[in-house]
């Protein structure tokens, strides 16, 4: 059984995992990386938490097939560098990933987007497992997420294809940090919906927010006591989201839609809601044999679908061709 190093690096925390080429996740780990606000660049502390990783798991670089890694940010695929971060992360941008774990492992070793992982990483075990033709969208602080073409992840020319929170939903609306305007990452994630609710609070109710943090758990919860202010503002929410989704199905038309984040669990007020919108709003055509549900690898994702790039591209290390150990082909 060839094992993997999937390796998952986030702006707060990486997490490692040993994969195994059927995609179960054997064992895995957690570290911050913001420790010091990124004075220590995160691409030294996660080289020096993967060897520790792997020595308190009893494991040798020997022991692996190669390493897979999810990293956030623009990334080129290519050479396996970040090649941009927004300016949010210090000290990550240019970082190589792909020549200092090959030259501390002596690995093959492929590097790709984070959110482009999720997709990949459900495709392979997750909600996604036969679908051929998938958009998949992670609603958190931000809005991230892949599009999977007969197959296979689309990347573009350069590795940065997918960025679905960056295409404009309301071209005159909100000011997004890429300098675009009316993102949909502006109105879709969970950021502008507790935006949205602590606006309303202050006008309302500022006593509340001294007694209640606004977070999406609280903000379900009054949804489900019948709170009428508050729910309109999540269907106001899952409105946008939804026009995002109708015009992405619109481009793609493919058969699944999947969901995830962390409010990816309110399957009734939320999941249930949002296939309504966007199946109402879709043509006829694009409906037929369309679905929409939530993820199921939660924190998971990223490691598992780093590592089902790594065997969809190299193999296990010469060993298998992907279509071997049966895998959608190249």
């Amino acid at each position: 059984m060839n094992k993997y190093l999937g390796i998952d690096i986030g702006g707060t925390a990486v997490k490692m995992g040993i994969v195994d080429e059927n995609g179960k996740l054997l064992v895995s780990g957690e570290a911050p990386v913001a420790f010091d606000h990124y004075e220590t660049p995160i691409l030294q502390t996660v080289l020096k938490e993967s060897e520790t990783f792997l020595k308190n798991n009893g494991l040798r670089a020997d022991d692996l097939s190669g390493i897979g890694i999810s990293a956030t940010g623009q990334i080129d695929t290519k050479n396996g560098i970040v090649a941009g971060s927004g300016g949010n992360i210090r000290n990550w941008e240019g970082s190589n990933l792909k020549a200092a774990f090959t030259q501390k492992f002596h690995l093959p070793v492929t590097v790709i987007n984070d959110a482009n992982c999720v997709a990949l990483g459900e495709k392979w075990t997750g909600s996604a497992k036969n679908a051929k033709d998938v958009i998949v969208l992670t609603i958190g602080t931000g809005l991230g997420g892949g599009i999977i073409v007969n197959n296979q992840i689309l990347l573009g020319q350069s590795g940065f294809g997918g960025e679905i929170g960056h295409f404009s939903i309301h071209k005159q609306g909100l000011a997004c940090t890429c300098n675009n305007k009316g993102c949909f990452e502006q109105y879709a994630s969970m950021t502008a919906l507790v935006k949205s609710v602590r606006e309303y609070y202050e006008t309302a109710d500022p006593d509340y927010m001294c007694k209640h943090p606004i977070n999406g758990k609280n903000i379900f919860e009054s949804v489900r006591k019948g709170d009428e202010a508050i729910i309109r503002i999540v269907d106001a929410w899952i409105h946008d989201i939804s026009a995002g989704i109708v015009s992405l199905v619109h481009i793609f038309n493919p058969e699944l839609i999947i969901i995830g984040g962390g409010v990816s669990v309110q399957k009734e007020l939320f999941i249930a809601k949002l296939r309504e919108e966007v199946m109402k709003n879709i043509m006829p055509n694009f409906r037929r044999n369309l679905q929409l549900r939530a993820a199921t690898l939660g924190n998971n994702a990223g490691m598992i679908g780093a590592v089902y790039y790594f065997i969809q591209n190299l193999g296990t290390a010469g060993k298998y061709t992907a279509r071997q150990i049966n895998l959608p082909p190249v």
